[in-house]
């Protein structure tokens, strides 16, 4: 562990002495492949067994979408929880009250979400410093990140956090690259661009997969990338969340102050012990999260408008609902007749590969 960590602090400290240039992106190409796989090594460590997640880490996924608070120590993360969902994480004025993963559970628009306030993350986690890695390990399976901040010294924590979250694999608000990727058993690198590259040339792509031990490959390079893009795409074990950051403790500043925090992007100014602005936040939620939600009419009867049934927006054909239910459901399958915005007339008859919009009534008729 400790000799990884040395070689990790190496290349990083070369990294930071290197100019950046037409002439050493071949070299920082390499250096950063040799950094993402000492970071691999890292996260899931050699051999089997060994302590597992740690007491009380993982918690077992319910409801519709999971969320995690991120955040340093002493932020109002406990406090937002517990105002938000009645759930009692311990709370203090002291650093680090919170050791354990405390999930809450909320009811919103119909969709039963899970929130996790996850402990307090010190720079250093993705290192294996503190009690990050596992922190990190379970924010790796949430559908959307909430950092929350200090309003008053929010942007050196913002960084550090999205550094440490980075160096984990995690992406926040950002989609994967338009890389395409394959590899082959003889023909050498092939690389194709279909537009203008500044920073990655056949050179650089080479030797970047030659410290993945692959020599021969078909690479698609379908926007202008970097050399991380093709780091990410070769590790492939990256994981794209979106992500809101949450300023709190705005009792604490002007209203001009506040101004100038609404216009930054992705962004909700909240006090949690005031309990301000919730209604934004759960709004922003909501929006970031996507889900959609399906109402279910018996035959001969008026929908169920009370308990939807809430999908993932990546999985919403008529199919995905009936897996939903249960796997049993689509064997007996013969159509659906549904009525809403993602058909032409109401009610309509579609068959399972039928996508679905928000709050479309949906009637299975079996075989």
């Amino acid at each position: 562990m400790s000799g990884t960590l040395a070689k990790i602090a190496e290349i990083e400290a070369e990294m930071a002495r290197t100019q950046k240039n037409k002439a050493t992106a071949h070299h920082l190409g390499l250096l950063k492949a040799r950094l993402a796989k000492l970071r691999r090594e890292l996260i899931t460590p050699k051999g089997g067994g060994g302590s597992g997640a740690g007491e009380g880490f993982d918690v077992a996924k319910t409801g519709d979408a999971r969320i995690g608070f991120v955040g340093f120590p002493s932020v109002g993360k406990s406090t937002l929880l517990s105002n938000l969902a009645g759930v009692y994480s311990e709370v203090a004025a002291y650093e680090f009250t919170t050791l354990t993963t405390v999930p809450g559970v909320i009811r919103y628009k119909g969709a039963k979400i899970q929130l996790l306030d996850l402990p307090g993350i010190i720079e250093g986690a993705k290192d294996g410093k503190g009690r990050g890695r596992q922190v990190i390990a379970v924010a790796r399976t949430c559908n959307l990140i909430l950092i929350v901040l200090d309003v008053l010294k929010p942007l050196g924590h913002k960084k550090i956090i999205e550094n440490e979250l980075e160096g984990f694999g995690i992406r926040l608000n950002s989609k994967p690259p338009n890389i395409g990727f394959k590899k082959k058993d003889k023909g050498g690198i092939n690389l194709t661009a279909t537009c203008p590259q500044s920073e990655l040339d056949t050179e650089t792509v080479k030797s970047i997969l030659a410290e993945y031990k692959i020599h021969n490959a078909d690479v698609t390079l379908r926007s202008d990338a970097t050399a991380d893009d093709l780091i990410d795409v070769v590790e492939g074990n990256r994981v794209y969340i979106p992500c809101i950051y949450v300023l709190n403790k705005i009792d604490q500043i002007s209203i001009e102050e506040l101004d100038i925090i609404y216009k930054v992007p992705h962004c909700v100014p909240i006090s949690a012990h005031h309990r301000w602005n919730f209604d934004d936040l759960l709004e922003k939620i909501w929006d970031y999260l996507k889900l959609v939600r399906i109402y279910t009419k018996p035959k001969g009867q008026l929908p169920d408008y009370t308990s939807p049934v809430v999908l993932p927006y990546c999985k919403t054909t008529v199919e995905d609902f009936c897996m939903k239910i249960h796997k049993n459901l689509i064997k007996d399958f013969k159509y659906a007749l549904v009525w809403g915005s993602s058909v032409k007339h109401n009610p309509q008859k579609v068959g399972k590969d039928h996508t679905l919009e928000d709050e479309d009534v949906i009637q299975i008729v079996k075989k």
